[in-house]
């Protein structure tokens, strides 16, 4: 859990014990109306099993439980709770962690496809499930994400959680709580002043937690966690002996196991994607651990935040030539790779040509159903995105907030085939 100053209270922490739970807010990311069933039985049998009426889980299990408001029936308004449960059990997991994706981490498991782009589930099934909770994330292990993906940050006394933004207005109903409204702080964030509710008190994922999902999958699972505003965390967040937030970052993957540089024997027993929108965090990473890395890409007149050079100058030949020393790859925003006009895509920049001349992977992000994020060329079919991506663009993974869907289309167009391992490139 993450803790917090003992004269502070925590969201949705009771007097009598209970789990600590934050409330996500009712009219958060695109939850979806219907919630779906197998996430519904799987919380409720978790919890009949903490409350001591079921099986003992698997040593470390994480779920998220849906309870619907008096207005379940209204669009929107589906009030979920995540529930993060540290129970300690036997080896005998719980049968209804086994139908959700939950075995021992030394079940012998169907390793990751290598044949294939990746499908990469950005902050988990989000398209379905409030982002970077656990259900979100069992839901696209079960949906058969190669990857989840989540944004690692820090709380004020130093844990590492599993959270996309500083502040906590977006996903929480943080704002509607009186109690915490004197909390609200200014800060520059990457220069520019944001005033919020600021992560770092607050019971959500843990970076632990997160790793325990992809360990206890019934296959190998990887995990892409981004290190989130490293510039911000180390301004304001201090570690003992000097640390770094990218250096408990790193020590909090080396302690689970994860090392080795891509394909690798390592590698491909516990797979890992190290991302960060700052280049001089990956450099800085790169004197500690082995394993690959990518540098996200934002839209081009956009400064970084570490080096006040703008992506545009960051996707220049002289600079990808010299990052690929770091990197294996980039994480692009796609209307960086073809930018559009009026929802119209225009024409593809040579981006994607240019980083695999170097061996560098493609990686674009966010990829998603609703009919205001395709791009009209597509006519409301993400099917038909999909196949321009990875078809004509011809890119190495993709981050989608829709993992099942993504699937599905990869299960038609190139059924996965466990024959051999292949080690993935850019295309010939």
């Amino acid at each position: 859990m993450v803790h917090t100053k003992a004269t502070e209270p925590t969201v949705g922490t009771g007097a009598t014990g209970t789990p600590p739970m934050l409330r996500c807010h009712p009219d958060g990311r695109r939850v979806s109306d219907n919630v779906p069933k197998g996430a519904r039985s799987a919380a409720r049998e978790v919890e009949a099993a903490y409350m001591g009426r079921g099986s003992k889980l698997v040593d470390t299990f994480a779920t998220l439980l849906y309870r619907a408001t008096d207005d379940d029936s209204a669009i929107g308004h589906a009030s979920v709770i995540v529930l993060v449960l540290l129970i300690i059990g036997g080896s005998d997991a719980n049968p209804a962690a086994r139908r959700h994706g939950q075995l021992d981490v030394n079940h012998k498991k169907q390793p990751l496809q290598t044949s294939r782009p990746y499908n990469i589930a950005h902050r988990g099934s989000n398209g379905e499930i409030p982002e970077e909770t656990a259900a979100a994330y069992l839901r696209a292990i079960e949906e058969g994400a190669d990857f989840i993906e989540t944004d690692i940050l820090a709380s004020e006394d130093g844990h590492l959680i599993c959270f996309h933004d500083v502040t906590l207005d977006d996903t929480t109903d943080i704002a509607n709580r009186t109690e915490f409204v004197g909390r609200k702080r200014t800060y520059e964030v990457q220069g520019v002043n944001m005033t919020g509710w600021f992560t770092g008190k607050y019971n959500i994922l843990t970076f632990d937690e997160f790793i325990l999902i992809a360990l206890h999958a019934d296959r190998v699972v990887g995990i892409y966690p981004e290190i989130k505003n490293p510039i911000f965390i180390n301004q304001h967040v201090k570690w003992s002996g000097g640390k770094k937030f990218e250096d408990k970052f790193v020590e909090t993957l080396l302690k689970y196991g994860y090392k080795g540089k891509y394909m690798s024997e390592d590698w491909l027993k516990k797979p890992l994607f190290i991302q960060s929108f700052a280049p001089t965090s990956l450099i800085y990473i790169s004197n500690i651990t082995n394993a690959p890395k990518l540098l996200l890409i934002d839209e081009t007149t956009v400064p970084t935040q570490d080096t006040n050079q703008s992506y545009y100058e960051i996707t220049s030949n002289g600079y990808l030539a010299f990052i690929r020393k770091y990197v294996i790859g980039i994480g692009p925003w796609k209307d960086t790779i073809i930018p559009p006009e009026n929802n119209l895509l225009g024409p593809a920049t040579d981006l994607v040509a240019r980083a695999h001349a170097l061996n560098l992977q493609v990686h674009p992000y966010t990829f998603r159903n609703e009919n205001s994020y395709l791009h009209f060329n597509f006519h409301q079919d993400p099917y038909a995105e999909y196949e321009y991506w990875l078809r004509e663009i011809r890119v190495d993974a993709l981050f989608t907030d829709f993992t099942g869907s993504l699937r599905k289309y990869q299960e038609w167009t190139a059924p996965h085939q466990n024959k051999e391992k292949k080690c993935r490139g850019p295309p010939a």
